[in-house]
């Protein structure tokens, strides 16, 4: 998927996929072919991991659930019934089409993530805060019960990367090949001692004091959860995390990002809704689900307690 992917439909995706995808991709950013696959990760997790019913989830992942009287519903991988799009939904200063959202008939969205990807020019990451918390705020006025999650990955270009670029686009010119890009001031993420920059930081510091929204007449600009990662751009770890930051225990640390988009969830359309349950109960999947045996997957997946 790195480079060029299909962005039309949702197709099987895993962190490796989405991070390789967004590192490596070379085209205009303005295709969001370098954010997509993070579109799509999102989506098969929020089934496997979550629970959700793939037909209520935009776009729809690659998945089908065989429902069985008295035992736990089968999930099948099924490549042919992923499909592509995002989800319009009416805010209450104008309508948003947001990258993923779950949506239960009769309830409306129940459950979304929009997802951000920046590639550099980080001295102006703080001005895309206004459009983030207005993005927000316009959502959770029309739905106050919106369990709402913002994710957002960053390139890690390191200043010595830059350095090393900068030698290579000289050797290049003098063989008379196409010289390299160098990557500009604005462009680096991680000084030359392994930590951020003071842009970083600053962005960072921002959002934190945007998510924690925990019940439904809490600030309505607020998120629920926030997700943020770098990805590394070279060596031996590049398109993964970043380890070093967010430093463990920040509230933007995507260890935790899905938890508690469950976690909020069923606190407000299950256990503060008793009579809705049956409907907005999340699913438990056969541990003998042939769509449970995908090959990388990396979270647990949500089984059957009679399973576990």
């Amino acid at each position: 998927m790195v480079g060029e992917p299909d962005t039309k439909v949702c197709i099987w995706t895993t962190q490796a996929d989405a991070l390789a995808a967004f590192g490596e991709f070379a085209g205009k950013t303005q295709s969001a072919n370098h954010i997509k696959p993070l579109h799509w990760y999102v989506a098969c997790r929020l089934v496997i991991e979550g629970g959700f019913d793939p037909d209520d989830i935009t776009p729809r992942p690659p998945f089908r659930v065989q429902l069985r009287s008295g035992k736990a519903p089968l999930l099948h991988f099924d490549p042919a019934l992923g499909k592509g799009g995002e989800r319009t939904i009416l805010g209450g200063l104008k309508t948003k089409n947001v990258d993923v959202v779950v949506t239960r008939d009769g309830i409306g969205p129940v459950l979304a993530v929009s997802c951000k990807g920046v590639t550099g020019a980080f001295r102006n990451l703080t001005n895309r805060m206004e459009e983030t918390i207005g993005e927000c705020t316009n959502l959770h006025i029309t739905y106050p019960a919106l369990v709402l999650g913002y994710l957002v990955l960053l390139r890690a270009n390191r200043l010595a990367e830059a350095a090393l670029g900068h030698a290579a686009e000289v050797r290049e010119g003098d063989e008379g090949a196409a010289p390299k890009k160098e990557l500009a001031a604005n462009d680096i993420a991680i000084a030359e001692g392994g930590g951020p920059v003071a842009s970083i930081i600053r962005f960072h510091n921002a959002l934190r004091e945007l998510v924690g929204r925990r019940g439904i007449r809490n600030d309505v600009s607020r998120y629920e959860a926030i997700g943020f990662g770098l990805v590394e751009m070279e060596g031996a770890s590049k398109s993964s995390l970043l380890a070093s930051f967010p430093e463990e225990g920040s509230p933007l640390n995507l260890s935790g990002f899905f938890d508690t988009l469950y976690l909020r969830y069923d606190e407000r359309f299950v256990t503060s809704a008793p009579d809705l349950a049956s409907k907005t109960r999340r699913l438990e999947w056969d541990l003998a689900s042939p769509g449970l045996r995908l090959e990388r997957l990396d979270y647990e997946a949500r089984i059957d307690a009679r399973d576990a």
